[in-house]
């Protein structure tokens, strides 16, 4: 095969790559609204009861049960807090059939990584259980939010030291060391999203800061 026969093929195959993520990346956004409203209606809440209780209004809150706003971490944080659901049913919950068709689980020394997205180039959000491991420091290009589902998180954001518990977030630019795992020896359960630099980072909301 020639070289220009080479790239046309290469280019076909991205652009074929490209669209089925697209496409992907659609189909998970499109089930969100769906998914809000049944959790609502099944509580027993109106739009306006739910406003009350998130914050967020009314109006928004019906465009991203229709479809037409797009969700976003900020809005979907409050409504898992009130719907009392981790928020990664939220994100990306197989709407039905057996969750192990989509989701694969990668184990390394006791932890166990769940993608929950497959589409590169964007924000990648992923289940994490963490065991015991020795604090490292790393820097690298992004910015990572942390939501802690279960147990205690131990962060380190360079001389800084906090611990996340259940229902905490954490948001920080990845270009400061950092490091991340269960506090006092024990396993913690986070959803982690990890995307390319956005706005100024928030070091972290909630969580209690200890001395270093």
């Amino acid at each position: 095969m020639d070289r220009d026969a080479e790239q046309a093929e290469r280019a076909e195959h991205t652009e074929g790559a490209e669209q089925a993520e697209n496409a992907e990346l659609a189909r998970t956004l499109d089930a969100i609204g769906p998914r809000l409203r049944a959790l609502r209606r099944k509580r027993g809440l109106t739009l306006e009861a739910l406003a009350q209780a998130t914050g967020i209004s009314v109006s928004t809150l019906s465009r991203l049960e229709s479809g037409k706003r797009r969700p976003t971490l900020e809005l979907l944080i409050p409504l898992a807090r009130t719907h009392r659901v981790p928020l990664d049913q939220l994100v990306a919950a197989p709407v039905t059939g057996d969750p192990r068709v989509h989701l694969k689980p990668r184990r390394r020394d006791g932890s166990v990584l769940v993608p929950l997205t497959t589409y590169p180039g964007r924000v990648q959000v992923f289940k994490q259980v963490l065991a015991h491991r020795e604090p490292r420091l790393v820097t690298h290009a992004g910015y990572e939010w942390l939501y802690v589902l279960a147990g205690e998180l131990r962060l380190v954001i360079g001389e800084r030291t906090l611990t996340l518990r259940p229902g905490e977030v954490a948001e920080f630019d990845t270009g400061e060391p950092h490091w991340f795992g269960p506090a006092e020896g024990e396993v913690v359960e986070i959803l982690h999203l990890f995307g390319p630099h956005g706005d100024q980072a928030v070091v972290r909301t909630g969580g209690t800061t200890e001395a270093t």
